[in-house]
């Protein structure tokens, strides 16, 4: 048989069609642009403002092995304009498999907002001057496999959330989704009305909320809800957080809250909505402050609260105010104010910031090193059974048992220096962007 003949008796096979990169400057149609992205497809915005006067939504969907990528293209400023606060500067509905990055936005009223998707990365972005909360994810249904990190999120106003992640009550739940490495700040103008930090609203399961740098709040820094039996606790682990007007971390169950840096801050645990306290640890955590350390109120569930360091000026190191307490486990404490209510025998006194710290102060932000010194009370003081993998550094602690949010190094803090910026953290692998700069003071 003729090889031709052979050929055309083969079955057709569809072969994937080549993805391509498109660029748009201002004043082309980028909605129509986005309209004819497909599987793989990257769109990259120009330098130049974006302006918007109508809905700007986003319909996409990718694949799990090619996204569809909208960004900015690199050493270039491209920023979206929403001019009217009547509308939100980009909705994402009915997508999967999106990138949105290197993009900045302003004005409108949510910064970005997600709707019924699933598996939308949005990093290295800058969202600010917002009319209510930067990004949210709260139209209804579950939202699976978000990855929101290296943002930089500022001067909100409205209800002014930094992130608003799922609904009240468990109508809409975000699950096993990674917050990390986002710089949050600002969310506290008089022009606020809620302004916390990071909110993950009732029945959102599954999630890291990690590395991320917060101040200047509103509301609780970071304030997670109950999981509702959707799936594991969240994670809260290495973020750094001060000068907020309420807790620094809230969390009403199902949390592990570690390696955590609170500076004048206090972790609340406490009823909220359909959860109370139970299904957490708090470990390893460095609490330095005016008030009480950690506080905890209407216990109905285990609560473990291990090997922190909690130095309080004025306050207690530990307060357990209500519910069933003997469901409270204290263990491996070191620092000042002592505790109230039990666990007295999990927690033992320190011998001062200036004794157990590289440079440690009680006055609420950066400049400070809360890393232990040498012969540091906290060297070696917490109970090995509730130690983690990792410090705050992502140092590996190798089974030991150092007190707070550092694992000691007689050579010194090997790791970022704490400071109003992205947190630095190579030690986990992962490389943050840049430090902001020409930021705006308040």
């Amino acid at each position: 048989m003729p090889r031709a003949t052979a050929l055309a008796l083969l079955p057709l096979v569809s072969l994937p069609v080549a993805a391509a990169t498109f660029e748009v400057s201002p004043g082309d149609d980028v909605r129509a642009a986005i309209g004819r992205l497909e599987p793989g497809d990257e769109l990259v915005l120009r330098g130049g403002t974006y302006s918007f006067n109508s809905r700007f939504n986003i319909r996409v969907v990718g694949e799990p092995d090619r996204p569809i990528v909208i960004r900015g293209k690199e050493g270039e400023d491209a920023l979206i304009h929403m001019t009217t606060s009547s509308q939100n500067i980009l909705e994402v509905q009915g997508s999967r498999y999106l990138v949105l990055r290197n993009l900045r936005f302003t004005g409108g009223s949510h910064g970005i907002r997600l709707m019924d998707s699933d598996f939308i990365t949005i990093e290295h972005n800058e969202i600010y001057e917002t009319g209510d909360v930067a990004i949210s994810a709260n139209s209804g249904g579950t939202y699976e496999g978000l990855v929101i990190r290296y943002n930089h999120i500022h001067h909100t106003n409205g209800t002014g959330e930094g992130m608003y992640l799922g609904c009240n009550r468990d109508e809409c739940r975000v699950v096993d989704s990674l917050i990390e490495g986002n710089y949050i700040h600002h969310t506290n103008r008089s022009s606020v009305e809620q302004g916390d930090g990071i909110e993950l609203k009732e029945g959102s399961a599954g999630n890291v909320i990690r590395h991320n740098v917060i101040h200047d709040t509103n509301y609780p820094g970071i304030l997670t809800y109950s999981a509702m039996g959707n799936g594991p606790p969240n994670v809260i682990e290495g973020n750094l957080i001060w000068n907020s007007n309420d807790f620094g971390i809230q969390s009403a169950a199902d949390a592990i809250i570690r390696n955590n840096i609170l500076l004048d801050e206090s972790i609340g645990l406490q009823s909220h909505q359909n959860g109370s306290p139970s299904n957490h640890v708090i470990v390893h955590n460095t609490i330095i402050g005016n008030g009480n350390g950690i506080e905890v109120r209407d216990v109905s569930g285990s609560v473990v609260i291990a090997n922190n360091a909690i130095y309080s000026r004025s306050g207690t190191a530990i307060r357990l105010v209500s519910g069933n307490l003997g469901l409270v486990t204290v263990a491996g404490n070191v620092g000042q104010g002592g505790t109230s209510g039990g666990g007295s025998s999990g927690f033992r006194s320190g011998n001062g910031l200036e004794a157990d710290f590289v440079d440690a102060h009680f006055d609420g932000a950066p400049p400070i090193d809360p890393f232990p010194k040498a012969g540091s009370a906290l060297i070696g003081a917490g109970v090995s059974a509730h130690a983690v993998e990792h410090d705050f550094n992502g140092t590996r602690r190798e089974g030991t048992a150092d007190v707070g949010a550092y694992k000691y190094d007689p050579a010194g803090n090997p790791g970022w220096t704490l400071a109003p910026a992205f947190k630095h953290f190579e030690g986990m692998g992962i490389a943050p962007p840049e430090a902001p700069t020409d930021l705006t003071a308040e």
